[in-house]
């Protein structure tokens, strides 16, 4: 195949400048450090009591597990249908109004910020697996590192921007007294859900349909994914290497944490 027109292969990069946004603020700066702040070290969630490291490390471990069961019954139903961007709009739209929802996060509503970032992480994961899943079809194969790479470079770009905007405030609102207490933080979150669904419109815009698969399904199209999945993991010995080495990271995690 061609490689699509450069206007496509970088409407397909921005919405790594969209989401981005949320790999650095969310999952790995601002969210966290304000969590810490303002959890006390046993955490009420759920009728039971954690340590507050404990249970965001189990949240987003939740939602990772969420996403393992869903991504090959959806990329299935995507792949045959042609309905890549359906789905992955649905996830940005998750993703980006859970970002949005933890401006509601104070010490009084911790559960709402475990319950969002689970939400907001899951909306991350799932629309990163049909956006990954285009490049194939706008790409020719000697050409799919480069646009890739693309991709990541406006990421870390739109990122480091946001993230720059988000510290100012933060830090004016310490430095001049302004009184604002946490909302400078908070409003760091919602700004994180608009930019990314924000600029995810260009990526949407002009990204064209997905052609449908024109292979017949082997098994039904709820469960054609995992037994995809079961053949290339039979195939591949790295993954058994890939399972112990979870296995073992898990285990090491779980005892440290006793």
């Amino acid at each position: 195949m061609l490689t699509a027109p450069k206007k496509i292969i970088n409407a397909w990069a921005m919405y790594d400048w969209a989401n981005s946004s949320y790999s650095l603020i969310i999952t790995s700066a601002i969210f966290p450090a304000y969590y810490t702040a303002i959890a006390p070290p046993q955490v009420e969630f759920i009728g039971r009591s954690y340590d507050r490291s404990a249970l965001a490390s189990y949240a987003i471990s939740f939602s990772f597990l969420i996403i393992a069961f869903l991504s090959p019954i959806l990329s299935s139903i995507a792949d045959y249908k042609g309905n890549k961007k359906s789905f992955m709009k649905f996830f940005c739209y998750l993703g980006s109004a859970a970002c949005c929802s933890m401006i509601f996060l104070t010490k009084e509503h911790i559960g709402l910020g475990i319950v969002a970032s689970i939400i907001a992480s899951i909306g991350y994961c799932g629309s990163i697996v049909f956006y990954n899943a285009y490049l194939p079809e706008i790409a020719a194969e000697e050409d799919q590192d480069d646009v890739s790479a693309k991709g990541f470079a406006l990421g870390y770009i739109g990122s480091v921007i946001l993230m720059i905007v988000c510290l100012a405030f933060i830090m004016s609102n310490d430095k001049m007294n302004l009184g604002w207490g946490a909302w400078p933080v908070r409003l760091s979150f919602l700004s994180v859900g608009i930019w990314w669904a924000g600029f995810a419109q260009i990526t949407f815009k002009w990204m064209p349909p997905s052609k449908p698969s024109e292979q017949n399904l082997e098994h039904s199209i709820l469960t054609n994914g995992f037994h995809e999945l079961k053949k290339y993991g039979t195939n591949c010995n790295i993954i058994r290497v890939y399972q112990s080495f979870c296995a073992v990271f898990s285990f090491t995690t779980w005892v440290c944490k006793r």
